[in-house]
């Protein structure tokens, strides 16, 4: 597979920095959660990875429970790696977490030591890597002491496993709570991954002020509300979309009511020259505090049409205040 150099990578991407870290994500970062398992194309996924590298995505994110079936995602990316991308090891930003059901017994969720040691060793063996740049916390664990917890993070880096840590799905409290640990421990925590969207705006309750104070990065997962800010939808429910493959997304999801939205948000895209995609991707990211934003995809051009986002112009005042007036808030 042919793809460009690596050192043109900086022309087809922006970049910004991680909170009051030292580190640089792209604009655009790409997620595994779905459509990387072993049920789907590998060939797909080869394609999707290497058009993503191509157009200057240089971050790709994973999750130990990731698949179907779990560990899968973390296994196919690592032939690519191996295959494609391998090569530019040091050019690229891998993050992996644990933190959900990942094997049966008590051992194997939320967010205990034992599980947390163990599951990155287990990752690195199913990517073939020798460490990752990111690995998370993928979400709070009401019955873990918040000290164990960051501890095992901190050792994680120390132990050089990872060169940062971060948490995701934590909400204001617990992200305070979590970073002055680390903080303790001698380990900044690097970043938050959260939900945040045009239809999901509780990260502006209280979680980018607390991010802000502490110097935290953000990247937003979901940005696309998992394809219904998209112009998918607005014809009728595709056979290969994530309603008629039952990935976490319903019919019943898409109201009249939200409908009427989206086409709404689609026409004031089109008014700019821009994609449905492309707009809620601006949306998200005209936040100061926003690192990167994570997409998903099920296609190549998809990956391509977002990547692209980081070049066109930011929205402006007005434009925001229609998006507002638009979803009503």
């Amino acid at each position: 597979m042919m793809y460009n150099a690596v050192k043109n990578r900086y022309d087809r991407m922006k970049y910004r920095r991680c909170g009051n870290s030292g580190l640089m994500l792209p604009f655009v970062s790409l997620g595994l959660w779905y459509n990387y398992g072993n049920r789907e194309s590998f060939e797909n996924m080869e394609n999707m990875l290497t058009t993503a590298f191509d157009n200057g995505i240089t971050h790709f994110d994973i999750a130990n429970n990731y698949g179907p079936p779990a560990g899968s995602a973390e296994e196919n990316f690592g032939r690519i790696m191996k295959k494609e991308l391998g090569q530019y090891r040091d050019q690229l930003i891998v993050s992996s977490k644990a933190g959900y059901g990942m094997w049966e017994g008590p051992y194997g969720d939320f967010g205990s030591r034992k599980y947390l040691m163990a599951s990155i060793d287990q990752s690195l063996k199913r990517t073939g890597l020798e460490y990752f740049d990111i690995f998370y916390s993928h979400r709070p664990d009401p019955d873990t002491p918040i000290e164990e917890t960051m501890g095992a993070l901190a050792d994680i880096v120390k132990q050089g496993k990872a060169l940062y840590v971060g948490i995701s799905n934590y909400n204001p409290e617990q992200t305070r709570a979590a970073v002055d640990c680390l903080d303790q421990l001698g380990v900044h925590c690097l970043i938050h991954q959260h939900s945040y969207s045009m239809f999901n705006r509780t990260s502006d309750h209280g979680l980018f002020d607390v991010l802000s104070e502490k110097g935290v990065g953000s990247i937003a997962f979901s940005p696309l509300a998992q394809g219904q800010l998209t112009s998918r939808y607005i014809d009728g429910i595709p056979s290969d979309s994530r309603i008629s493959k039952g990935y976490y997304l319903r019919k019943e999801d898409i109201t009249e009511e939200k409908l009427r939205k989206i086409i709404a948000l689609n026409n004031l895209a089109k008014e700019r020259g821009a994609t449905l995609a492309q707009l809620a991707l601006l949306w998200v990211m005209r936040r100061p505090e926003m690192t990167t934003v994570l997409i998903g995809a099920s296609k190549p051009e998809q990956i391509t049409e977002n990547a692209a986002v980081a070049f066109l112009p930011p929205l402006s005042v007005e434009e925001i205040n229609s998006i507002n007036l638009i979803l009503g808030v």
